[in-house]
């Protein structure tokens, strides 16, 4: 059956149709039904989609499943994209860096230096930039490159999904933070394994740089895989004393390949990712011949037998079952060596004792990566020697998913290093990672655990609890990028006229709620609060309420025992083997007639890397002599598009009635405020919003020029609210929370030394230039501008006299000692 818009529907179908009876005739035979997410019927329904569609992907190839997830999406007419080729010259860079990081050791262990570098012929590295309409208007007419950009890796097991399938997630993004996305489209396994999709998403971030863009005003942010590259982007930059960007945001990260951790064999009622893994229909590019095809490939190489190859028919059983089972789980070796021999690294295989019995798996379990290279630091940033020394980090965890404890652990190592080393096996096979632990000082971390969500539950845009964790993502991206700069930064405050917050639950809210929200001590979206031995550790319900986190000792992600991390264990790996022997039964036949073809094809002879080998499934290893493996042109995915507009829905409900919005209060924007985007109304005039027209054409010049007067004359009363850095971090001494608020803005702007490292900026400086942003009032160009206490806007403008500072003005000077804040003359005196 084809893999298209109209297959997936009618299998998705039965499934929302059932999704939505069984809710409403359940709701209430539950009383904690009523607690959780899934009370929504719109989160319900997405999650039950999003599990179906996986279920039916599986029954596809990985090359159907990458083309259809790889399909052109129509974008919003509210939205401006610009797809940009990425030059050659920072892609070298990034491949000499990596083989740098990887050292000699790591370069043996991946196959090589130059096959992964790799690329169809024809086809280029691109990344797309993606921000508002109404922003790009604004930064065209004031020529701003912007201060606020935000490098997104997007996720998918590594194996599927693309930049068009996000955009309705990373569009929002922009629209929260007022920013611009700068999102690279790498290359994906199994054809292009670890590491070539972290060159790629090097290669796109020192494009920024190079580009003009300070690494001040980058925030990076991924998820799921994208999150866990990410996260090893930041330990290459880091090592290799490369621009660090202001902050990161990693959304439900997966940072251990092994799935070690508790949770990965637990409940996954609340999730949607496999918890046996992913497993697709044979096909040319998964699975590769597992090891003991390579070992009878490799013993007629070695013999010179080549036209044996065209004849080897191999191990069938073992190249369809794919593991083999020992009667007796110890046999001649003692606990300890079979515990080790569940360590991946040790050889091609893993070996792991289930159910009394060894197992020793022979087929490739990760599409990213061969079973040797799972463990490996920047496969699994979860075994780093050190997550110190990066920028502040905020992790958002869903309490539902498979993959919590390995992120919960993540969260604390980076904020105690020392306290979250990892296994004395891996220090002793990497002498030099154990100097790393106490390298780096302690990162800061904000630690976001929702209440039974979902694996990345920001894919489900169009719910209520996505709608927090994206106004939480956008208040730590804001706060990130105001320290680096130094400098306040204005964001949309748009509750008021947010679709979601107006609508109300069909369950409504329970007393039980009520009972504990009043133990709340905030709501997502708020302020950050100071960091506590570098960490804000927060629990967030469904409504954005935030309470604090379970102490530590309690979390099994950080009480696990430290050798045990990095093992597979024996719960995931019987989860896998069931579902393989299930696949087995039923792809029996593709699976012995795909493997042979590949054994009969090495015979005929690859395409070679000078000695290098390439893991198998790697599509540079496996190319025929006299064949090229061509690009395939990417259609428009209108069933996709479909999806995107519903997760769009509430951007351009929200948008519109900004326009009509006239009960919020007038904001007005900082001149030089751009941060990836100029504000709305640095060009258009205080806050300024685009018409929404269907027929605006994205790329015609003399239309868009004619919504740029449109824009002129239309006017929104929209909120915004300023986002400032009140030493959170406890790194300025004699600061605290009762530090007057013109202090803090003088200490923001007081000029500060410049450290330039490979001619890039690092971001721990402000920028040379100094900042305009008033902090008090006054006058700006000769315009008055309003004071500011708090991060919020005073709703009138205070003149100064002529030649005085503005905030020394008598009526400034009163309105902030009544607000307990002492007179910046005062002070002065």
């Amino acid at each position: 059956m084809p893999f298209n818009t109209a297959t997936v529907g009618t299998a998705v179908t039965p499934t929302v149709i059932a999704t939505l009876i069984s809710h409403y005739l359940n709701r209430k035979k539950s009383k904690n039904r009523a607690l959780k997410p899934t009370a929504h019927i719109s989160y319900d329904e997405g999650l039950a989609l999003i599990r179906q569609f996986l279920l039916y992907a599986s029954h596809h190839t990985v090359e159907e499943l990458q083309g259809f997830t790889s399909q052109k999406v129509p974008n919003p007419t509210w939205v401006k994209t610009k797809e940009v080729n990425i030059p050659a010259a920072q892609i070298a860079e990034a491949a000499t860096t990596i083989q740098t990081q990887l050292g000699p050791e790591g370069i043996e262990l991946v196959g090589g230096k130059t096959w992964w570098q790799w690329r169809r012929p024809g086809s280029e590295l691109k990344a797309e930039w993606i921000e508002m309409r109404a922003d790009y208007l604004a930064r065209k007419k004031s020529a701003d490159k912007g201060r606020r950009v935000m490098f997104y890796v997007h996720g998918g097991a590594y194996f599927f999904g693309s930049v068009d399938v996000h955009r309705y997630q990373l569009q929002r993004h922009a629209r929260k933070l007022n920013a611009r996305v700068f999102a690279p489209r790498y290359r994906l396994a199994p054809q292009f394994p670890f590491p070539a999709p972290l060159q790629d998403c090097l290669a796109a971030y020192l494009y920024l740089l190079e580009s003009g863009q300070d690494a001040s005003t980058i925030v990076m942010a991924g998820d799921s895989a994208g999150g866990g590259m990410v996260l090893s982007l930041l330990c290459i930059l880091r090592d290799q004393g490369l621009p660090l960007p202001a902050g990161a945001v990693l959304i439900s990260p997966w940072v251990d390949l092994t799935h070690s951790f508790p949770s990965v064999a637990g409940d996954s009622t609340f999730d949607y990712v496999p918890p046996h893994g992913f497993h697709q229909r044979p096909s040319p590019s998964w699975p590769p011949p597992n090891s003991d095809d390579i070992d009878t490939i490799m013993e007629a190489l070695m013999t010179q037998q080549a036209e044996k190859l065209k004849h080897v028919q191999g191990n069938d059983t073992a190249s369809v079952v794919g593991y083999h089972v020992q009667d007796s789980a110890m046999g001649n070796q003692g606990p300890a060596t079979a515990r080790l021999a569940s360590v991946p690294g040790k050889g091609p295989n893993i070996s792991i004792v289930v159910d009394g019995k060894i197992v020793e798996v022979i087929d490739q379990i990760h599409m990213y990566t061969t079973n040797a290279l799972l463990s490996h630091p920047l496969v699994s940033p979860a075994l780093q020697p050190s997550l110190g020394g990066l920028p502040p980090l905020q992790i958002l965890t869903g309490g539902g998913e498979i993959l919590r404890d390995e992120q919960i652990y993540l969260a604390h190592k980076a904020a105690n290093p020392t306290l979250y080393p990892p296994p004395e096996a891996f220090l002793k096979d990497n002498p030099a990672a154990r100097k790393q632990i106490n390298a780096w000082k302690p990162t800061d971390v904000q630690l976001q655990v929702w209440d039974d969500l979902c694996h990345v539950a920001p894919t489900l845009s169009f719910t209520r609890p996505a709608k927090h964790m994206y106004r939480s993502t956008a208040q730590f991206s804001a706060w990130a990028l105001a320290r680096a700069q130094k400098r306040e930064i204005e964001i949309l405050d748009d509750d008021a006229v947010s679709v979601i917050s107006r609508s109300t639950s069909e369950d409504g809210v329970s007393p039980v709620e009520n009972k504990l929200a009043k133990g709340a001590v905030g709501k997502a979206g708020d302020p950050l609060p100071p960091f506590h031995h570098h960490m804000i550790r927060q629990r967030v319900d469904r409504h954005g309420n935030i309470f604090e986190l379970t102490h530590a000792s309690e979390l099994p992600g950080c009480t696990m025992p430290r050798e045990e991390i990095g093992s597979v264990k024996p719960g995931p790996a019987r989860r896998w083997m069931a579902a393989k022997a299930k696949f087995d039964q039923r792809f029996a036949r593709e699976k012995r007639k795909v493997q042979r073809r590949r054994i009969r094809e090495m015979g005929e002879g690859y395409e070679v890397f000078g000695g290098e080998m390439p893991p198998p499934s790697a599509l540079a290893g496996r190319r025929v002599k006299g064949k090229e493996a061509a690009e395939r042109k990417r259609r428009t995915g209108w069933g996709l598009g479909m999806w995107s507009l519903w997760g769009s829905e509430h951007d351009k409900q929200t948008i519109q009635r900004e326009l009509h919005a006239t009960d919020l209060d007038t904001a007005s924007a900082l001149p030089d405020d751009g941060a990836g985007s100029a504000t709305r109304g640095d060009a258009l005039g205080n806050s300024a919003l685009p018409v929404i027209s269907d027929a605006i054409q994205v790329e015609d010049q003399e239309q868009e020029q004619e919504q740029e007067q449109e824009h002129s004359r239309s006017r929104t009363n929209s909120r915004r609210v300023s986002v400032m850095d009140r030493n959170q971090t406890g790194e300025r001494d004699g600061v605290d929370e009762h530090t007057p608020v013109v202090d803090l803005v003088a200490m923001q702007q007081a000029p500060s030394e410049r450290t330039v490292v490979n001619q890039y900026l690092t971001p721990e400086f402000a920028a040379r230039r100094a900042t305009a942003d008033g902090a008090a009032g006054g006058e700006r160009d000769g315009k008055p501008v309003r004071p500011k206490a708090g991060g919020e806007a005073f709703p009138f403008s205070v003149r100064g006299a002529e030649g005085e500072r503005p905030e020394s003005a008598a009526s400034m000077a009163t309105l902030m000692s009544g607000m307990g804040v002492r007179p910046v003359r005062e002070v002065e005196q």
